[in-house]
């Protein structure tokens, strides 16, 4: 998946290999097989690809061991995954435990309303792992149009939905012009 994501933040900032290969001294054969998903780059060559493209490394980094399915490929999972954008977090209340069965977590968000119960009650706890690719029936932190919502995740050939838990409140489906992007995957429950 990291190949995908560097051939995605190449072509939207219009350059082409031979320019980053020249800018990172990254051979151009090497970087095809990396760009195919062939070949992970070193930390090292992700450092100097992403200094190239004027991209936060962070971003990349968290999908250096991802991989895409057949069914994540249809609903064009990587131009839903961020390469440039941070999640703004307006207040931090401390630190908490880390449970052991979601160790590749990066955040624990707390559930602010009852979209999601009864599954995620309101001022619960919920671990995301960032830019992690969602399959059907994941639970994920999204971005749809500037509001951060946590849904269950859906998606037929090209056509995502995202489901609330509490039948209160609306589905919501994903259209063509939204700004739509996923954030993560909820590791728990």
């Amino acid at each position: 998946m990291i190949g995908d994501m560097i051939a995605k933040a190449r072509k939207e900032k219009k350059m082409t290999k031979t320019e980053l290969a020249r800018l990172t001294d990254i051979n151009i054969g090497h970087l095809t097989h990396i760009e195919k998903g062939e070949r992970n780059p070193s930390h090292k060559a992700l450092k100097n690809i992403c200094k190239a493209l004027d991209i936060p490394y962070q971003q990349l980094m968290y999908t250096y061991d991802k991989t895409i399915s057949e069914d994540q490929e249809t609903y064009h999972v990587v131009s839903h995954i961020s390469y440039d954008k941070l999640l703004a977090v307006d207040s931090v209340s401390g630190f908490i435990d880390c449970p052991s069965d979601v160790p590749s977590s990066a955040i624990a968000l707390k559930m602010n309303d009852d979209s999601m119960a009864p599954t995620f009650e309101k001022d619960s706890y919920v671990y995301v792992e960032f830019n992690t690719p969602l399959n059907s029936k994941d639970y994920g932190l999204f971005s749809l149009n500037g509001d951060i919502l946590v849904r269950k995740f859906y998606a037929k050939g090209d056509k995502i939905t995202l489901k609330a838990d509490n039948k209160a409140v609306s589905d919501v489906t994903v259209k063509k012009d939204d700004e739509f992007y996923m954030i993560g995957k909820i590791l728990s429950k």
